[in-house]
């Protein structure tokens, strides 16, 4: 499976984005699928995560109440709805993909064995 990630862009703090992940090559509906971050210097983030066909959302507790992840099986596609962004937020936002994933793992990016390139998110004060 292909993974493309779009919609990250420069906005305001207490901004809204919202980042896309498609899919292609294959229906990618049973499997766990993340978001994860970056910032130079710092080790990737887990950010939020569906587990196989409809467990969570899960998030981290620093996005919890702001975040919100999606699938859209029908378009083969994931999202993540920021809202109430904060400079603290900037990365670059990488969606992954795993099937054999154990839920006590998702938050690892090791066990994911697709990567889509990250997007530039960017959270102005």
């Amino acid at each position: 499976v292909q993974l493309q990630a779009s919609g990250g862009g420069l906005v305001q703090a207490g901004g809204s984005l919202r980042l896309s992940c498609a899919a292609s090559g294959r229906t990618f509906s049973r499997d766990t699928v993340a978001w994860f971050r970056q910032t130079p210097g710092k080790d990737r983030e887990f950010v939020a995560a569906i587990f196989r066909a409809n467990g969570g959302p899960y998030y981290v507790d620093s996005v919890k109440g702001r975040f919100t992840m999606s699938r859209d099986n029908a378009k083969n596609t994931v999202y993540l709805q920021m809202n109430d962004l904060k400079p603290e937020d900037t990365a670059v936002y990488s969606c992954a993909a795993g099937r054999n994933l154990i839920l006590s793992s998702i938050t690892k990016s090791v066990g994911y064995t697709h990567w889509g390139q990250g997007t530039q998110v960017t959270v102005s004060s």
